[in-house]
């Protein structure tokens, strides 16, 4: 079994002034602003390369990590921050006697705060590179600055993202440092962000030897809560997005359940599938993850007008996306009566007029003409749900899903039907 280290002792205290803080960013987004203010604070900042550069163009003073450390960066900027004088930075306890005893006899300075990003591996993935270029661009010495900087929370911030900036800033002007509570925070979001790269990498890897990852690691993001799950008693409920990636819907009115989002769900991507294999405005009914009715845009005929309630005039002047949900809803009207609908286009008023009419929960679309939109909030007492779907959204090639403790995971059915798939039909 292995040895079980005991806590280091220090000086505990719940806001610490940032005096020195170690920048280094491959995303530069809102990088200056964030230096200009801890600057503004007397924060003495270290960094390195195009980081480094960035900075002083920008007019901030700025102390290079090899001058700070008295080593230079080599082996192609493989090794920058891979030494003693920053690790024992970040990593001393401070208040402990030996800590500060061993940190003066080296020369080592507190760093009180890490700004990071790490390398883009998985974009560069994404991009089709190279093998060797992707183990390039395997970040080393950010992943090491991470977790030192997040395992001594108790005395260092480690800040990972730029819409973390905003938060930091608030905490440090309010309190003239960053509070205990938010570095907790900031570190658990770091040792997230540390396991999905890593899982990232791994799963790569494996799939580049043609074997099975070893270990499997999915991180997630809450967004926000639900009242409930799928029934009332099962709380806490909650929604969550995949690290890094958005949600495939924007709430735009109402408050959806877990079931409305399941519908949204699988509702949304049976019209999309409809639309790219036909062509045509499609629209959708689900009610409790069943599928109600399905439809594309074709012309009523008049036995279907009667049957629907509608003039053979009044249907001939209907616009696709109306057209579609009509059929879609009335292909089960008692199965679709409190439903979750989908339209695979822009939802114009006479979409919104039928809607209006019918028993409903919510609609997934692409988006809504502001006509359409004022009569869909109005409904329900302005508690229906409009979500409105993520443009060019990737749900990832593989899905997973837990029950009971076992998590199964498979390709996602992305097969978009086609006539090729009607030329050898199966019959009993």
């Amino acid at each position: 079994m292995a040895h079980i280290l005991t806590a280091v002792e220090g000086t505990q205290a719940d806001i610490v002034p940032v005096t020195r803080a170690l920048i280094s960013v491959s995303d530069k987004a809102g990088i200056v602003e964030f230096a200009t203010f801890l600057a503004s604070q007397n924060v003495e900042l270290l960094s390195t390369g195009g980081t480094a550069k960035k900075l002083r163009e920008a007019g901030l003073t700025v102390i290079d990590v090899s001058d700070y450390t008295k080593s230079v960066e080599c082996l192609d900027g493989r090794v920058k921050t891979l030494h003693p004088k920053v690790h024992g930075g970040l990593l001393g306890v401070r208040g402990n006697p030996q800590h500060e005893k061993e940190m003066e006899e080296l020369g080592i300075s507190k760093i009180d705060m890490t700004i990071l990003n790490l390398y883009p591996f998985e974009a560069t993935v994404a991009k089709g590179a190279a093998f060797e270029q992707c183990i390039e661009n395997i970040d080393i010495g950010g992943p090491s600055m991470l977790r030192s900087t997040a395992k001594n929370h108790a005395f260092t911030t480690i800040v990972t993202s730029p819409d973390q900036y905003e938060e930091v800033m608030k905490e440090i002007q309010a309190n003239g440092g960053t509070t205990l509570a938010l570095r907790k925070r900031c570190a658990a979001r770091a040792f997230a962000l540390s396991a999905s790269y890593d899982s990232a990498i791994a799963s790569w890897f494996a799939k580049e030897l043609g074997e099975g990852a070893p270990v499997e690691t999915r991180v997630y993001k809450p967004e926000f809560p639900l009242k409930y799950g799928c029934n009332p008693h099962q709380k806490p409920a909650q929604i969550l997005s995949r690290s890094g990636q958005p949600l495939p819907f924007t709430v735009i009115n109402g408050v959806p359940g877990y079931i409305n989002l399941l519908d949204a769900a699988n509702a949304w991507q049976l019209v999309i599938e409809l639309k790219a294999a036909t062509g045509l405005a499609a629209a959708s009914s689900f009610k409790h993850v069943s599928p109600a009715g399905a439809a594309v845009a074709v012309p009523l005929a008049d036995v279907e007008c009667q049957a629907y309630e509608v003039t053979p005039e009044d249907a001939a002047a209907l616009t696709p996306s109306a057209l579609a949900y009509l059929r879609a809803r009335n292909a089960d009207p008692l199965c679709s009566f409190g439903d979750f609908c989908a339209i695979s286009d822009t939802v114009d008023e006479d979409t919104a007029k039928i809607l209006k009419k019918e028993v409903s929960d919510g609609i997934v679309a692409p988006g809504y003409t502001p006509e359409a939109l004022a009569i869909l909030k109005a409904k329900k007492g302005g508690k229906f749900i409009i979500l409105e779907a993520t443009p060019d959204y990737n749900p990832g090639t593989q899905e997973y899903r837990e029950v009971y403790g076992m998590t199964f995971s498979q390709k996602r059915n992305d097969i978009i039907i086609g006539k090729d798939h009607m030329q050898n039909v199966v019959t009993p």
